[in-house]
């Protein structure tokens, strides 16, 4: 900003200088002309490409994760958020769908944030919303963050949240289902820090599209609970095909390393990072 203003007064005081020896008015038209093209030329920017994201949730649009999530979401400069989510708590219904049309409202998450409520399934919100139901086609849907992790075989099969995500890249856009522990104690703004991180991390790679078409991302992000120790960090792992020790309580004192799967790493105080599959195991 100074060094654009002092370029001006240096252009004014030259003018003036060169109006002082004689110059031609057309000399004069002809400099203040170059002048202010140049100005142009240096105050001209390129403006930041803003990523889009969807918002949904099976916990129903009042649940305190989709609300920490889109106040954390929505701080992110240069990013839009459309939240669209089911009027009530559908918990464990997978990607179940409702035929024929849904009835929707428009509402507010717990801390005011607009949101449109779906009467329906988690899956169908998402389709509701990429079906037209929204101005805008976004480059990455987010569902959570659940109350409950989503690990394993039960995350595969049960999930709402990996309900809803499905439904997203069926429609060939990248989703995150996210997850945290069952438990009331859980602090969902820490939560709510690792989805950041991670739209920080995707976030040229959506915009670019590289996380779409044959490459398309569908993740699942599980953030533990830790009564005792802190998180050790974020691993990438497997999803397990079972559900062995799928709810089951972290120990975030743990001193394992490598863990095999994402119910390993989660229950030994690891956030987990795992690739879902497109469709449920049969």
């Amino acid at each position: 900003m100074r060094v654009r203003h002092a370029g001006a007064v240096l252009v004014v005081s030259l003018a003036v200088l060169a109006g002082g020896l004689g110059c031609s008015s057309e000399d004069s038209e002809d400099s203040t002309a170059t002048s202010t093209t140049a100005t142009a030329e240096e105050t001209t920017t390129t403006a930041p490409e803003v990523l889009t994201i969807l918002v949904s949730n099976d916990d129903g649009f009042g649940a305190p994760g989709i609300d920490a999530v889109v106040r954390a979401l929505d701080e992110l400069p240069d990013t839009e958020i459309v939240v669209v989510a089911p009027a009530e708590n559908q918990s464990g219904s997978g990607s179940n769908t409702t035929e024929g049309d849904l009835e929707v409202t428009e509402v507010e998450t717990a801390s005011g944030f607009p949101v449109t409520a779906v009467a329906g399934f988690p899956a169908d919100a998402v389709n509701w919303a990429l079906d037209g139901g929204i101005a805008v086609t976004p480059d990455l849907v987010v569902t959570g963050i659940n109350s409950g992790q989503n690990l394993g075989a039960v995350g595969d099969q049960l999930s709402g949240t990996v309900g809803a995500a499905r439904a997203a890249a069926a429609a060939g856009i990248p989703a995150v289902a996210t997850s945290t522990a069952l438990n009331e104690a859980v602090d969902y703004d820490l939560a709510a820090v690792y989805v950041v991180e991670w739209v920080q991390e995707n976030r040229e790679a959506l915009l670019a599209g590289e996380l779409s078409g044959d490459a398309l991302l569908l993740q699942g992000l599980n953030i533990p609970f830790c009564a005792v120790g802190e998180i050790r960090g974020v691993v990438e792992v497997p999803m397990s095909a079972g559900s062995d020790g799928a709810i089951a309580d972290q120990d975030c004192t743990s001193t394992l390393e490598d863990p095999v799967d994402d119910i390993t790493a989660f229950n030994n105080g690891f956030v987990s990072l795992s690739n879902l599959p497109l469709r449920a195991a049969a």
